[in-house]
């Protein structure tokens, strides 16, 4: 019988000298994350205690038990503040993967380099205002007296609109606004993923008779599935996060009945009410939902994608 080489299992590659610069660039980044991300989960006994300020964290604060969950679930606002903030996160995530795809292959379309840079460039603006800036910018523009598009509805004959203080338009307005601010980051992502795909598979589709809208629908499109899966992904995890920073430079009092948020409910039951004990249950509540929604997202991915992100 013929000897069969036997292959030797590959030894670990260890870090190379090159290679340690970029591994000392993540320590300040990880540092980041230890300090507010996971240093704070220690906060959460206080979900379970009637908590006193006084006593410290670790002081002999009295144990509740899930009385503070049984509290803010008898709350009468809770089913709405849970309502809205679903609502509003559900059509910032749909709406943050459809419009920035379709502008994404829509400038992907463009034949003038100058043009689509200088496009790219004005959508990917907004993204880098805080909400602070910018929703002082959005409250001038829908001021009901002097607001540019209210002045433009009454030159059309239409009445003026309050926007951010009439509740049937409120959802509405901070979907929208959220959108113009952040689709040209996703549109930059997207348009980095066209990037990628070989020339070579529109030239062979063009010789198999396809037109734009053709390879668009059977190259490009398959060519974005994996990025396309990844923001989906990464988005289901905020399924109960609808925007606190926004709402709360936006909202007020008047429609607390569709712009109150769970965030802005944990804001005012902690930092205004001092009930500490409920305002950590309701995050913990949110953040194990949240947890449930990426887990189930990304086995789906795995499952029907064939998509891994680790």
């Amino acid at each position: 019988m013929a000897d069969r080489a036997i292959a030797k299992p590959k030894k670990h590659r260890g870090i190379t000298a090159t290679e340690i610069p970029l591994h000392l660039m993540l320590i300040p980044g990880i540092i980041v994350i230890f300090i507010f991300h996971y240093i704070p989960l220690g906060g959460l006994i206080i979900a379970f205690q009637r908590f006193i300020p006084a006593k410290g964290l670790f002081g002999n604060q009295r144990w509740v038990g899930l009385d503070n969950f049984t509290y803010i679930f008898s709350m009468p606002n809770m089913i709405g503040v849970l309502r809205n903030t679903v609502v509003i996160a559900f059509w910032k995530i749909v709406l943050g993967l459809v419009v920035p795809i379709t502008v994404a292959l829509m400038l992907n379309e463009l034949q003038y380099t100058k043009l689509k840079r200088s496009v790219q460039t004005i959508i990917y603006f907004p993204h880098f205002i805080s909400w602070v800036i910018f929703g002082s910018i959005i409250m001038d523009m829908l001021s009901p007296s002097s607001g540019i598009v209210n002045k433009f509805l009454n030159l059309l004959g239409f009445p003026s609109i309050y926007f951010l203080g009439d509740n049937r338009y409120f959802q509405g307005t901070i979907i929208l606004t959220d959108l113009w601010k952040n689709f040209g980051y996703g549109t930059v992502v997207y348009m980095a993923s066209i990037t990628s795909i070989d020339p070579t598979l529109y030239e062979a589709s063009a010789i198999d008779g396809a037109n734009r809208w053709q390879q668009t629908w059977h190259v490009t499109l398959p060519g974005m599935r994996m990025i396309i899966v990844l923001m989906m992904v990464l988005s289901l995890g905020n399924v109960l996060n609808a925007g606190f920073d926004q709402v709360y430079n936006m909202y007020n009092p008047v429609v607390y009945e569709t712009g109150d948020i769970i965030d802005t409910m944990v804001y005012r039951l902690g930092l205004e009410n001092a009930k500490y004990g409920p305002a950590a249950a309701v995050s913990m509540f949110k953040s194990v939902v949240s947890l449930l929604f990426i887990s189930t997202s990304y086995y789906v991915a795995i499952k029907f994608f064939d998509y891994r992100l680790f």
